[in-house]
């Protein structure tokens, strides 16, 4: 099969497309023929050596995928060859077929085209695990996205409005605001302005009840300024940077939580339950019409470098999908 590959680690240049071996399923795999692979920023820092894939994971870039099942393990039974599916997978994504557990997989909702498909898991398990699983985010409350632009941002965004959810977003570009706006965020505020102030005029001095952190390290100090009495501020990247101080008798009058999460490194067992979880709580607002990915583009997966430098030059609003 043909996959995108790292040779060394580099800039966008460095990525090839060429022949690798299939993939063998285990017992309770299935092996899926991928039509598309989301790209994230994940992909980026592994291309640059900073984010290697957990022992025994295959090197090939990719955390996502949509296609068809194509084989199964001697064990699986959920799945029979010809059925449309999605998922996580800790790496291998940018592929022509890839395995996945069986219970990991996820039906692609009814009538949905499998390319937009491939726009969906990574980011939207990502944005309701940390916003809704790990931080508690109901209805009436108030959630504040750093980088609502990006594909995790887009996702949150959607599913806190389907849950009844006020939405602040920031962000440094202004046509990405301008973007938000139009698919619901009620208020937007610019990354490199007084934001947290901001925050605060806008829920009459409350605070936001939960922070789905995109950014990191450079807006801590201004998050627990930000942050409502009880509010739970999440940590789902960092690429502004890992390393801040904090003032912990602010934290400790605030009653505040910080959190922080990644599902590449989660264990099989857990992929499975969240899997489970997301399918029966979110897939419907995929077919009722409340969710639906922000595709930025669309690019074959031989011109993964463009998609990588789109990607790295900050220049897409949602996610950037490869075909094959």
């Amino acid at each position: 099969m043909r996959a995108v590959v790292i040779p060394r680690f580099g800039g966008p240049e460095v990525l090839r497309l060429q022949a690798v071996p299939d993939p063998v399923p285990s017992p309770r795999e299935i092996v899926v023929r991928v039509r598309a692979s989301g790209v994230n920023r994940a992909d980026l820092l592994q291309r640059r050596g900073l984010y290697p894939p957990p022992p025994g994971v295959t090197e090939v870039p990719g955390l996502e995928f949509a296609g068809v099942v194509e084989e199964r393990g001697r064990e699986a039974g959920r799945w029979q060859p010809g059925d449309r599916v999605m998922g996580i997978v800790a790496g291998g994504g940018y592929a022509e077929r890839v395995t996945v557990d069986e219970g990991v997989a996820l039906a692609i909702p009814a009538g949905m085209d499998p390319v937009a498909a491939g726009a969906i898991p990574e980011i939207y398990i990502t944005a309701w695990d940390a916003v809704f699983r790990q931080a508690g985010l109901r209805a009436g409350e108030t959630l504040l996205i750093h980088a609502v632009g990006s594909g995790v941002g887009t996702a949150a965004l959607q599913l806190a409005r389907r849950a009844g959810a006020r939405t602040i977003g920031t962000s440094r570009t202004g046509w990405k605001l301008e973007r938000a706006r139009e698919m619901g965020l009620n208020v937007a505020l610019a990354g490199d302005g007084d934001w947290d102030a901001a925050v605060r005029e806008a829920t009459g001095g409350r605070g936001a009840d939960v922070i789905l952190d995109l950014v990191g390290g450079p807006y801590l100090a201004r998050n627990q300024a930000a942050i409502a009495n009880g509010g739970r501020h999440v940590v789902v990247g960092v690429p502004g940077g890992s390393g801040a101080e904090i003032d912990l008798r602010r934290l400790m009058a605030s009653r505040a939580r910080i959190m922080g999460t990644v599902l590449r490194a989660r264990s099989t067992g857990e992929k499975r339950d969240l899997s489970r979880a997301f399918g029966a709580s979110a897939l419907p607002g995929f077919v009722d019409g409340a969710l639906a990915p922000a595709i930025d583009c669309i690019v074959p997966a031989s011109r993964a470098s463009e998609a990588h430098r789109r990607m790295e030059a900050n220049e897409n609003f949602g996610k950037i999908v490869l075909t094959w």
